[in-house]
């Protein structure tokens, strides 16, 4: 497994740093190339969708065939898979953009990690942002397990095993369980990221998309 890995790792490190990133200022393909620009990138976008005020960056013909040729995304998403929170949506980029992975409730398993480190160290990508949301329904279902002991079906059992250990942590908080759930898993993703070796090169950072909003704040 491990060597199938290092050769997927080799054969498309190849293609994604043969052609270097476009430099004109004017240039569709120019990207922040540092992990404070990225994100200043990020949180102005998301300000745009939350005012109604995005450009719906280039998607044009003319990008896809250069995209073709090679990749240069400027942060590396990993997000949840609820349909409201789209990040290429929510932070108004458009193709090229932003490396996406997204689990129910940013679950962390080998697969992920494997797409983290690809956006990291191939492709070079300077901030990697885990995005949590209000009203998961991942959170929701650990919180219904927890408090009916019900068995969880199939696989959602992963899910709920994932993020059991944040709900356990915040019962006891005076509020809304579910929100300090998921801002409290949201943010140990982050530090479980950050304290990998394999990613000492990327900045990362948590944060939390208000559905009623749409805005994006950092988590502390």
């Amino acid at each position: 497994m491990a060597s199938h890995r290092r050769a997927f790792l080799t054969a498309t490190a190849v293609g994604a740093l043969a052609t270097a990133p476009a430099t004109a200022a004017a240039d569709p393909l120019t990207r922040p190339t540092t992990a404070s620009a990225a994100l200043a990138e990020l949180l102005d976008g998301n300000r745009r969708y939350a005012t109604d005020h995005s450009r719906h960056p280039d998607e044009s013909r003319r990008l896809r065939r250069r995209l073709a040729a090679a990749q240069h995304p400027f942060a590396v998403i990993v997000g949840c898979i609820d349909s409201r929170v789209p990040p290429e949506l929510v932070f108004d980029q458009g193709l090229g953009d932003l490396l996406c992975i997204r689990t129910a409730g940013e679950v962390l398993d080998e697969a992920v990690l494997a797409s983290i480190q690809y956006g990291v160290e191939e492709l070079r990508i300077p901030l990697v942002m885990v995005l949590g949301h209000e009203r998961c329904g991942a959170v929701a279902a650990t919180l219904a397990h927890l408090e009916t002991g019900a068995p969880v079906p199939g696989h959602l059992a992963l899910l709920v095993d994932e993020i059991t250990p944040a709900a356990r942590r915040t019962h006891a908080l005076p509020g809304d369980w579910a929100e300090h759930t998921m801002t409290a898993h949201t943010a140990w993703v982050r530090d479980a990221i950050r304290a990998d070796p394999a990613f000492t090169s990327a900045h990362v950072v948590a944060a939390r998309f208000d559905l009623d909003t749409g805005l994006v704040t950092l988590l502390p």
